[in-house]
């Protein structure tokens, strides 16, 4: 980490769902401004693939406005995982891959035959392209001249960072992110990598909290930014979660990561009840250190379920318990605990009013978190970031069904906080994290019993 760390620090953040640019102060850890857009995915072309140009004009739109209003003196960045970019010398071998696109599974046998296994990876075999190995394998049978021109793999934090300043880079957790390609014990890219033949193309391994370069000309000349306006190598996202953490809570202790998914890492937590055909896995943290993982699409599975959020009263929850109202696993096929399962709801979900959908959808997702904490470890504490520290019934719930300390974190987006310290900075004070109490209701008990038992069915 840099000596000094810039005050003012723009965090590229790109969700699956929406990218932004947030400003955060290092001295305060406060965020000072952001700006947003919708992360669509492109249909054109050869298969469904980000929509890079669109992205870039917007960051360097969002840089140059802040820079202006603001004065930016950092960029630091961060991605959702299971993804990455094929560079052929100065652009694109081929468009960058939606995870979500089930082209891969037309060579699932061959690929089945040459992945490494869960005890060299840590990395379960997920659907779709959700392994970043297996997309790359897709690639390299299905569009096999075009990977000949390959020159560079690098995930997708270090795509947008040699965008930014010319350099390259790999970097650990998104390399660890569920993606076949590193073995986690070792520090090493895995078996596979080698038996393809791929090592050479990956650039070397940086630290996430490393400043891979500085702006180049023409980014300077768009934008305003000054030319020694220094850049991270990145990171993924999960991970800057785990940023601030690190060092600060006594081991073991679980951070759920909340947004499009819900990814619960247990920091100093055993990989032992990792169960590779239940969605469990070994991320890598920022210092390379094996981190057992357990997610569900929760922000997907709520929207699912809940058409039209409005804030649940005593009145709604109580119904939704007397009345048994129970959705069960799993809304999002293939992923989670429950991922064999086909999401249901015990009764017919438009007799129901908003608030009561969100009282039922708030405590299907505590008791989805709850089957994760079984695989990845309960830690001694839970903190919880991201949109769902703000669903005050789920964390409570989560509290009721853990059993240990639950605290909502008053930062709007950990994901953003994470990676701004990737410079060093301070952490804000502990005022912006307050603990829930555990949910007291008639009837819960009963309620929980109920549905563990139809969602084992």
């Amino acid at each position: 980490m840099t000596q000094t760390p810039p005050r003012h620090v723009a965090v590229i953040d790109i969700g699956k769902t929406n990218a932004k640019v947030v400003l955060i102060d290092s001295t305060t850890g406060a965020q000072i401004a952001a700006e947003g857009v919708p992360n669509t995915i492109r249909t054109d072309g050869p298969y469904p693939h980000a929509d890079v140009e669109m992205l870039w004009g917007f960051i360097l739109r969002a840089l140059k406005g802040l820079h202006q209003d603001h004065g930016l003196e950092g960029i630091s960045i961060t991605t959702h995982g299971a993804t990455g970019a094929l560079l052929a010398g100065d652009e694109l071998a081929l468009p960058v891959l939606d995870y979500e696109f089930d082209g891969p599974e037309a060579v699932a046998a061959d690929y089945a035959g040459v992945r490494p296994g869960f005890s060299e990876s840590l990395s379960p075999r997920l659907p779709n392209g959700l392994n970043w190995g297996a997309q790359l394998y897709w690639q390299s049978r299905e569009f096999s001249e075009d990977f000949a021109r390959v020159t560079a793999i690098v995930p997708y934090p270090q795509y947008w960072a040699w965008r930014l300043t010319g350099a390259l880079a790999s970097e650990v957790t998104s390399l660890g992110c569920h993606t076949d390609l590193w073995a986690p014990d070792r520090g090493d890219f895995s078996s596979m990598v080698d038996a393809l033949g791929w090592r050479n193309l990956f650039p070397g391994v940086r630290p996430a909290a490393s400043v891979i370069g500085t702006l180049q000309a023409d980014i300077v000349s768009e934008t305003g930014l000054s030319t020694d306006t220094p850049v991270t190598c990145g990171i993924h996202d999960s991970n800057a979660s785990l940023v601030p953490h690190l060092g600060h809570h006594e081991v073991p202790f679980t951070i759920v990561s909340t947004g499009t998914w819900s990814i619960l890492m247990t920091v100093g937590g055993d990989t032992g009840a990792l169960d590779p055909g239940r969605d469990s896995l070994a991320n890598v943290d920022a210092y390379g250190r094996a981190v057992p993982t357990a997610r569900f699409m929760g922000g997907r599975e709520f929207d699912t379920l809940v058409p039209d959020i409005a804030e649940p009263t005593e009145a709604d929850l109580a119904f939704v318990l007397a009345n048994d109202v129970q959705a069960l696993p799993s809304f999002a096929p293939g992923v989670g605990p429950f991922g064999d399962k086909t999401g249901r709801w015990s009764c017919d979900p438009d007799s129901l009013t908003p608030g009561q959908r969100t009282a039922a959808a708030s405590l299907y997702l505590a008791l989805m978190a709850r089957a994760c904490l079984d695989l990845c470890g309960l830690g001694r504490s839970i903190t919880l970031e991201g949109p769902l520290a703000r669903n005050r019934l789920f964390g409570q719930a989560l509290a009721q069904l853990s059993g240990v300390p639950v605290f909502a974190s008053g930062d709007a987006t950990g994901t953003s906080l994470g990676a701004s310290l990737l410079f060093g900075g301070v952490l804000p004070e502990a005022g912006g994290s307050h603990a829930l109490v555990p949910l007291q209701a008639e009837g819960l008990a009963a309620y929980i019993e109920r549905w563990r038992e139809r969602a084992q069915e």
